[in-house]
């Protein structure tokens, strides 16, 4: 079977069929009818399928059917909720190959990371089944006798989501899980380079609602471009925008939002970097910067972008990250044999391109080539070498986020607080590692005085998290806080609750108001 023709079958699998009106989006089971856009694999430059994206009025229809659904949904008790949950965790079980296929065409990360991504939705729905049963709030004791004081929590309403290509399913399902079991309800504008990844989520998510007599509008989907994103930023029936993408995409959002007095949760940019250390352990440094920096081709927001290598080591360390460069593998992402795909479109390409020569401009020397490849294989022109660069820390391309499989090698002398002042040095604060067999070094980086990032490892890469965490970061990466922890609180309202069981009406702080 020719990859087209199995790309074909994935898409009827997942219930997603083109017609002359495009894709089946199943946008909150609203047809979209706005502008035509194709969804263009990057893997071969096929178009995949085309897909309508919601016009303003399709936009506003979803929305009023999310908020009578709302009025149902959080009246559901949180455990019965996290039931449904499960079984949405056993139906993505069951279309795991396929859509973790469909993620790796689509957006062109390898198929060990799509299946990856899909299991990432599995587990976080696994982690909010028992959330479920766990929206703890807390009970103090009152200053005035015959009095309970309680707080609690309740669900906010609509989560409006804004996802990027890099990771078009798990980071959504990081957000619907959580909102769900705490009884909100979510309107999904993903991105429109990965529209088709974001139609079957809501035809397998569809499956299970409609099986348990869920309202329509619980879950909603709006494709569209810019012009969506702004009207939900926009929107005060939208009490909670969660915003994943760049920096200057968030700051965009964040003022909306604010503006209005609503709430965002900001994933954005990160320019992570790890430490090597005199006393790091190569067998683990290689590995972890390798694949830090090159997988999903340099587009993950905690790729590895910088590492801050001791002077007494860094010959070794760079000739050993150029031995294992030239191991890497680039085609075909669906292909297991390969290491690296290709990146999302030719404007990544372009600014890849440009990166290389920017830093080439400052100062930095090339240590392995970068450039594009091309013939069969390449056809789409997206494929790139992944290349690494001798740079220091304050240039200027250095202190930007490219996401591409670009990395950066710089020194660092004398102790381990001048490589992390160094790393904590760029707008950006989401992931750091350092790599070392010091203790003295280890807790000196996860101190208060050490790295200022959401994410510090400790003889680990910067990339991939675990569910179980709260994912997110500082700075210009935004503060928001994603996943595992107690990450469910930004979801909901809280509620501080007294309880006068007595017989007279004492006032705080023993005032007296007698009449």
């Amino acid at each position: 079977m020719s990859l087209q023709a199995e790309i074909k079958e994935i898409l009827s699998q997942l219930g997603i069929q083109e017609n002359n009106q495009g894709a089946s989006t199943g946008a909150n089971w609203i047809a979209s009818t706005g502008a035509k856009i194709a969804s263009v694999s990057p893997v071969d430059a096929q178009v995949i399928a085309h897909v309508n994206m919601a016009t303003e009025a399709q936009y506003n229809q979803v929305i009023e059917k999310a908020q009578s659904a709302f009025l149902e949904w959080r009246t559901v008790p949180a455990p019965k909720r996290g039931e449904i949950i499960r079984q949405l965790a056993e139906r993505i079980r069951f279309y795991k190959e396929p859509l973790g296929k469909l993620v790796s065409y689509e957006m062109g990360k390898s198929l060990q990371e799509g299946l990856g991504e899909v299991q990432e939705m599995i587990d976080i729905c696994d982690f909010a089944v028992g959330l479920s049963r766990q929206l703890y709030g807390l009970t103090m004791h009152s200053e005035r006798p015959g009095h309970r004081m309680y707080e609690q929590y309740h669900p906010l309403g609509i989560v409006g989501i804004i996802s990027a290509f890099n990771f078009p399913v798990a980071v959504w399902n990081w957000n619907t899980a959580l909102a769900w079991v705490c009884g909100d309800v979510c309107v999904w504008k993903p991105s429109e380079k990965t529209p088709l990844t974001a139609i079957a989520c809501q035809h397998i998510t569809q499956e299970v609602f409609a099986a348990n007599g869920v309202p329509e509008g619980v879950s909603g989907l709006v494709i569209g471009d810019g012009e969506i994103g702004k009207l939900m930023a926009n929107d005060s029936r939208v009490p909670l925008v969660s915003a994943t993408g760049s920096t200057r995409m968030g700051k965009s959002v964040g003022a909306a939002v604010g503006q209005r007095l609503g709430r965002s949760l900001l994933e954005l940019g990160g320019n992570n970097a790890i430490i090597i250390t005199p006393s790091a352990d190569l067998k683990m440094v290689v590995p972890g910067a390798v694949f830090g920096a090159v997988g999903t081709a340099g587009q993950r927001c905690t790729s590895t972008r910088r590492l801050i290598i001791h002077d007494s080591i860094y010959d070794k360390v760079k000739d050993a990250l150029a031995a294992a460069y030239k191991q890497l593998r680039i085609g075909n992402p669906l292909d297991q044999n390969n290491h690296v795909g290709p990146l999302i479109d030719q404007d990544a390409v372009n600014n890849y391109l440009n990166a290389i020569e920017a830093a080439q401009k400052e100062g930095g020397k090339v240590v392995v080539e970068g450039g594009v490849l091309a013939g069969a294989g390449y056809e789409s022109g997206c494929y790139v070498k992944p290349c690494i660069i001798e740079a220091e820390n304050h240039f200027a391309i250095v202190q930007h986020e490219t996401f591409a499989p670009i990395l950066y090698i710089m020194k660092y002398t004398g102790s381990v607080h001048n490589a992390i002042a160094m790393q904590n040095g760029v707008p950006q604060g989401l992931s750091s590692a350092i790599m070392t067999n010091e203790l003295k070094e280890s807790e000196a980086f996860l101190s208060a005085a050490g790295s200022d990032c959401g994410i510090a490892n400790v003889n680990i890469g910067t990339s991939g998290a675990e569910i179980g965490g709260a994912f997110g970061g500082e700075k210009e990466t935004g503060g928001g806080r994603e996943s595992g922890s107690d990450a469910w609180k930004v979801y909901m309202r809280r509620q501080t609750n007294t309880i006068n069981y007595s017989d007279s009406l004492p006032l705080a702080q023993g005032i007296k108001f007698d009449l």
